[in-house]
């Protein structure tokens, strides 16, 4: 099939290279503008348009995908259908119904459950025990169209939103080129979504992601699980903020500390590191990044004397 890629983020790559693989024939990818990143603030390509560039294929990168011009652009590209994946912008009804079979999404999550930016997060977060991926129809509501497929899989007990994106982008990659193999034969089935059904997982920005050391050892281990690796639970240690990782909740300790008071430390056990105080239990932090330095465990950084106990997070 001649398909026109949209995608940016690293998610979108296995779902790219997939099509490739497969010997479709991928006339264009719309990736998102170059953007500043790093303390140099040098112009930085997407993922997406790097494995374009090296599988020779034309890139486009549009400010908004809308307009005349943009219009005229996407028609030179002549695709049968277009697959959407993690583009960063929501598509007009004429950029979607361009192609002669229209616009297919791949989303992760199980809809009609977590429609929006960050639906990895918010399935660990809330302690769903199980998410997928979604091939989807697309229409102009957002992750609201009919679905196509969907594969389901298990929320491993200690996953990391950082472990579950990169296993769900393998898994929706597989389930994209079936999709496709059962749209280009026309064995496909088309099923609405129930909308009563609808639940929402909003972006995250940094500051949703700070940590409120009121709530329990278990709201906040799924809290600082689902925040890792981006954009990172953090907590303000002596007016410097602190980023938190890998959680584990302690089966044997239950201190009446207040909530983010740090009552134990191990300097040389790299399987604990610290333990902080929580509304209901505590919570044992095994990696962090200090202000201005990498991502460590826990155990180094106190024998840095970064953290001791007594110490408070707020």
């Amino acid at each position: 099939m001649r398909i026109l890629f949209w995608g940016t983020s690293d998610f979108a790559v296995p779902g790219l290279r997939a099509l490739i693989g497969e010997g479709h024939e991928v006339v264009g990818v719309v990736t998102q503008p170059d953007r500043p990143a790093g303390r140099g603030r040098a112009l930085r390509s997407s993922p997406v348009k790097e494995l374009a560039l090296e599988e020779a294929i034309p890139v486009f990168q549009p400010e908004r995908a809308r307009g005349a011009d943009v219009m005229a652009r996407l028609r030179e590209f002549n695709p049968e259908i277009s697959v959407v994946i993690a583009y960063g912008q929501i598509l007009k009804p004429d950029v979607l119904d361009l192609p002669p079979l229209g616009s297919i999404n791949l989303h992760a999550s199980l809809l009609p459950e977590l429609r929006g930016a960050a639906p990895i997060n918010w399935a660990i977060i809330r302690g769903h025990e199980q998410t997928g991926v979604s091939i989807i129809r697309m229409n102009e509501r957002m992750d609201a169209g009919a679905i196509i497929l969907q594969i389901h899989e298990p929320i491993l007990e200690d996953e990391r939103a950082s472990d579950l994106w990169a296993r769900l982008s393998e898994i929706g990659a597989a389930a994209l080129v079936e999709a496709l193999a059962l749209i280009e034969a026309g064995l496909h089935e088309e099923r609405p979504q129930d909308d009563a059904k609808a639940s929402l997982a909003p972006r995250i920005e940094r500051e949703d992601a700070r940590i409120d050391w009121k709530k329990s050892a278990t709201e906040l281990h799924r809290w600082i699980r689902g925040m890792d690796s981006v954009p990172g639970a953090w907590s303000q240690l002596n007016d410097q903020e602190v980023k938190l990782f890998r959680p584990r909740i302690t089966e044997d300790h239950s201190p009446k500390s207040e909530p983010g008071t740090v009552v134990e430390v191990h300097e040389h056990d790299e399987s604990d590191g610290f333990l902080v105080a929580c509304g209901v239990g505590a919570l044992w932090i095994r990696e962090v990044t200090p202000p201005g330095k990498r991502r460590m465990t826990a155990g180094a950084w106190a024998r840095g004397r970064g953290i001791q106990v007594g110490d408070h997070f707020v």
